[in-house]
């Protein structure tokens, strides 16, 4: 059975490693808001970076926006570097579980996974790249089981309300659930929001790997997914949703991946049965259709080339609307942000039979929070890691590569995010 217990050679429930990043600063946030739910009331922990200074900062911002001034002197800081794995080693020797928020995930996030598992420490990140994620699975499942050690992905936005969601879903409806869609729409507020150009980044390598992705799915050897009830049939690249009373398009990011890995896991593991699941986002009106077709011409032709990838990330502003940026949003733009995901289930009522006939119960379920990059983000992250520290009897039995969904199903995790502002509901 895995440990999420401290110890003298191994003082921190949690380490963030990349605090001084656009993200971690905002984690950092998030763990000392939160330190008295740590076990026993407390919660021992520490950043972690390259530079002293920059994480000298980041604590005196946290300790000035919270108002904890005894951040400053309470809280350790690490000098860890990417580049030099015995500085991981050391840093992962000391922690229970490391936060990671250094991305993308594909350039500087195997070294990490690599200390945790080598070292003993867990390992969350915040990563919607699907790349990285499954191939994080297929070449450390083995070790971290015999480390005893989790590695679990996407534990921010990408993937938690999603791959949490269906689970909600499933459990609220009265019966067998056998699909869901879901279809997420922000609200970007009064000041206007962007999201910070990492984002963009890792979708850019994303877009231009996308063939060694199914290369690389191909080794899983997986069996067909099993299907009961009808059959969930996959809509278009653009159309117009009544479910959200605007145009939509297929959710392009980890979110289908994850949920799918989450259902493999329990359907074996757990013998239940298998949820299909599609994913869309709302992109609003004709004029909204519009600017998107522009960008997106303007993407694909220019992601397929190297030159096209260094202009897509030196001038994010420009090729997005301003939607990416590399200052990243304002915390008054975050103040008045949020998002929601709705969720239209189907299945088989109580005392009707999977196997026969159509599925004749629906269901709607909604998971709606704050701003979703750098303020539910932090928040889902921080209560997954929350989670661990007080929830080990609920976890998986044995270390592994896992999903949020895999790790949590049997957890509170869902009560706890409703308290902090990520609310689950059925309509």
């Amino acid at each position: 059975m895995p440990s999420v217990q401290t110890s003298p050679n191994r003082p921190y429930h949690l380490v963030i490693f990349g605090a001084s990043g656009f993200t971690g600063q905002f984690v950092v946030e998030e763990v000392a808001r939160t330190a008295s739910e740590g076990p026993n009331g407390s919660l021992k922990w520490a950043v972690a970076g390259r530079s002293k200074q920059k994480l000298e900062k980041i604590l005196e911002q946290a300790a000035s926006v919270l108002s904890k001034p005894e951040l400053r002197t309470e809280v350790d800081i690490i000098v860890a570097d990417v580049g030099e794995p015995d500085s991981l080693a050391a840093m992962c020797k000391q922690a229970v579980i490391v936060l990671n928020c250094v991305g993308p995930y594909r350039f500087y996030g195997e070294p990490v996974v690599k200390a945790c598992v080598e070292n003993g420490a867990h390992h969350l990140d915040l990563c919607g790249e699907p790349q990285f994620l499954e191939g994080m699975q297929l070449n450390y499942d083995s070790s971290a089981a015999e480390k005893d050690v989790y590695i679990i992905g996407s534990c921010g936005f990408d993937s938690i309300p999603a791959d949490m969601g269906v689970l909600f879903t499933r459990d609220q409806f009265k019966g067998t659930l056998t699909a869901v869609e879901s279809f997420l729409t922000f609200n970007a507020g009064p000041e206007g929001g962007c999201i910070h150009d990492g984002t963009w980044q890792s979708a850019i390598y994303g877009f231009a790997d996308g063939k060694k992705l199914q290369s690389l799915r191909k080794k899983f050897n997986y069996k067909p997914f099993p299907v009961v009830g009808s059959k969930l049939r996959r809509r278009g690249s653009l159309f117009y949703s009544n479910e959200i009373q605007q145009y939509t398009v297929p959710f392009m990011g980890s979110d289908p991946s994850v949920v799918k890995r989450t259902q493999r896991f329990l359907v074996g593991n757990d013998e239940v049965t298998p949820v299909q699941y599609g994913a869309y986002a709302g992109i609003g009106s004709l004029s909204s259709v519009i600017k998107l077709m522009f960008a997106g011409i303007m993407f694909w032709l220019l992601v397929k080339f190297s030159f096209g990838r260094n202009l897509l990330i030196k001038y994010p502003e420009f090729f997005t609307g301003g939607f990416f940026s590399k200052a990243g949003p304002t915390r008054k733009q975050m103040e008045g942000a949020s998002f929601q995901m709705a969720f239209y289930g189907e299945g088989y009522t109580d005392g009707q039979d999977p196997s026969r006939g159509k599925p004749n119960g629906k269901i709607r379920a909604v998971v709606q929070g704050p701003e979703c990059g750098y303020v539910a983000t932090p928040i889902a992250m921080v209560q997954a890691a929350l989670t661990i520290l007080n929830e080990s009897p609920a976890l998986p039995k044995k270390g592994g590569v896992y999903t949020p969904g895999a790790v949590f199903a049997k957890t509170t995790l869902i009560d706890r995010l409703n308290k902090h502002g990520i609310q689950f509901s059925v309509l």
